[in-house]
């Protein structure tokens, strides 16, 4: 029984407690009591064990991955060869936060970082640019920092953070795990060739 279950038995309000000058002084419950009891103590078991999951999936995240925080997320299809023009929706407000993890040959979008799995990912191998997009102020009037990520599908994430010290570190990071030049690009000639037409 953890510490949780021990609490809760403690402080249960409808124990009755009786003493007799015979008997040793003793817990009386009902039938129902019981039932409710058992309940308690295996609702807080399932928590304990979903919390310690949780830890242990934070710890191993932050043990390996190669960089890992909170970033504001977007996402942007572009504009493929005969398709239709997409509708300008640049100054929409759609900025989610998300946890962002460079992981091995990926970058995991958590919707928190005590999630045990993510929402999206993103192979490392499908990124064919990433680049620094301008500065903008949102609503609560902060300066936010912003960059994208660019996959050979035509699905763009753009994403933001208030610091600049960590922006500059996703990119350099993506850049180099990818093996993108400083201009976003990729050095090879064929993802260069099947984005080229795309903008």
């Amino acid at each position: 029984m953890g510490a949780a279950s021990l609490l809760h038995l403690l402080s249960l309000p409808r124990i009755r407690w009786s003493s007799s000058t015979e008997d040793d002084d003793k817990i009386e419950l009902t039938r129902a009591e019981v039932e409710s009891l058992r309940t308690e103590i295996a609702d807080a078991e399932e928590r304990e064990s979903q919390l310690k999951a949780r830890l242990e999936n934070i710890d191993e995240v932050l043990r390996y991955a190669r960089l890992s925080g909170y970033l504001y997320i977007r996402s942007r299809w572009t504009q493929l060869p005969g398709e239709p023009p997409i509708l300008d929706d640049a100054d929409v407000d759609d900025w989610l936060p998300r946890f962002v993890v460079l992981q091995g040959q990926c970058v995991y979008y958590y919707l928190k970082s005590t999630d045990l799995s993510p929402q999206e990912s993103t192979l490392l191998c499908d990124i064919v640019e990433v680049g620094q997009l301008p500065n903008f102020v949102p609503e609560d009037e902060k300066t936010r920092y912003a960059f994208y990520i660019m996959t050979s599908q035509g699905l763009k994430f753009e994403c933001s953070s208030m610091s600049e010290i960590q922006v500059d570190s996703w990119v350099r990071a993506i850049r180099g795990d990818c093996g993108l030049s400083d201009g976003g690009e990729s050095r090879s000639k064929t993802s260069r060739q099947e984005v080229g037409s795309w903008f």
